[in-house]
């Protein structure tokens, strides 16, 4: 295994020597450390049983520090004044996604309830800023149509995690009706959990700005108490039944709006060592995941998918933006740059064990091959397809998509 980490280290080094490079290439990171994962699962440098045992560490420790930190940054009185794009593809494109891809996914599943097919369609709803990276960044697109996207991908993880949860419930109890009672469990989980998140973010926040006031800490100090208080909120959700997902993100919300831009670390994690954490739980999907879900990637399967990137998406995003002064191409531009990645992955395996285990590794294959599928598309469009909508938008100065919005972040006070 030694020998394994040490190519990974490699590989790592050689990525940020060309990653200013890369980045206005087809090849983006997700894609790149998903297919190295992939190439050195069929080295045997990585025992199949290390890796997985260490996916699960590094991606739920990625899961929750990256949804405390992509909702801590969130500016909820910027939203509620200028951000409708955003706003309406969460609470409107989102569940249609959800809507339109049960009935997409229940034929393939006829022989389950249709619960199953709705959890399928729940898990593939989520999209990935880290795989949408190439777009968001790209100055050639317009600011406002960059922001929306990227507080959308921010929140829907967040969003849907309740709903995958509750359909999980669910399942496992039409499934197993003499189980445990899966539909009490889900109640608690999603219940219980944004109230301990609140709790903790409120208080953490409030701790936070009485201490800096009083400069009785430092800013490298305030960067190690807020990957804590994501631990905390995570760890103390699960002492009263509630999901520690759900709880980081709340947590992560109630923090940021109460210290209104008071930590820059909040914002540069995500840009740094947050990137780290996603590589690697990219690269370990593409190790440990990614071998088996290919060899049971069947044409059903891959209809699912398929629908659910070129259809689904584009559909509700589509219907959830009528009415408002978003262009036709733009319009199209957010329906395919949805991309499925992190969020989706760690789901499934989060659900896994809570139905019929062949209902749940079937799941989880759908979900795993729908990443990298999503990982290679997208990441061959991001570039030339953002180039394209971007030279086509800065012809049209009157467009809305040109109009300067607020920040969604609060602006950051100094130290």
């Amino acid at each position: 295994m030694a020998t394994g980490l040490l190519m990974l280290a490699m590989f790592t080094v050689s990525y940020t020597l060309l990653a200013k490079t890369l980045s206005k290439s087809i090849l983006t990171a997700p894609m790149l450390f998903i297919g190295f994962g992939f190439l050195m699962s069929q080295t045997g440098m990585f025992p199949f049983q290390d890796a997985e045992h260490l996916l699960h560490i590094v991606a739920e420790l990625a899961l929750i520090i990256l949804l405390f930190l992509d909702a801590a940054q969130i500016n909820l009185q910027a939203i509620r004044k200028r951000h409708q794009w955003p706003l309406r593809m969460l609470l409107i494109g989102l569940p249609l996604a959800v809507v339109l891809g049960t009935a997409s996914a229940a034929p393939f599943f006829s022989a389950e309830p249709l619960i199953v097919a709705a959890l399928a369609a729940a898990l593939l709803a989520p999209t990935d800023a880290a795989l949408g990276q190439a777009v968001v960044t790209n100055k050639a697109v317009p600011e406002r149509v960059r922001r929306a996207l990227t507080l959308e991908s921010g929140l829907n993880d967040g969003l849907a995690l309740p709903v995958i949860l509750l359909f999980a419930s669910l399942a496992g109890e039409m499934m197993q009706p003499t189980a445990t009672n899966w539909l009490v469990f889900g109640a608690k989980q999603v219940v219980l959990g944004p109230l301990v998140g609140g709790v903790v973010g409120a208080v953490g926040g409030i701790l936070f700005l009485a201490a800096k006031q009083r400069k009785m800490t430092t800013a490298t100090i305030e960067g190690i108490g807020a990957i804590a208080m994501a631990g905390g909120a995570y760890l103390a959700a699960g002492l009263v039944d509630g999901n520690g997902f759900i709880s980081a993100f709340v947590a992560g919300l109630f923090f940021g709006n109460v210290i209104k831009g008071q930590c820059a670390f909040i914002y540069e994690f995500t840009e740094s060592e947050g990137q780290m954490l996603a590589w690697g739980a990219f690269f370990l999907i593409g190790l440990a995941l990614v071998p088996t879900a290919i060899s049971h990637l069947d044409g059903g399967s891959l209809a699912i998918i398929l629908i659910s990137l070129f259809v689904v998406r584009p559909l509700a995003v589509w219907l959830s933006l009528s009415g408002t002064d978003a262009s036709p191409l733009t319009k199209l531009f957010f329906g395919w740059f949805g991309p499925r990645g992190l969020a989706t992955a760690l789901f499934a395996l989060l659900v896994v064990d809570q139905i019929d285990h062949e209902i749940g590794e079937q799941l989880l294959n759908l979900a795993v091959n729908a990443v990298w599928i999503s990982a290679v598309l997208h990441g061959v469009t991001a570039v030339p397809f953002a180039k394209w909508y971007g030279a086509r938008m800065s012809k049209q100065d009157e467009a809305a998509e040109m109009v300067s919005v607020p920040s969604m972040r609060p602006e950051t006070q100094p130290d």
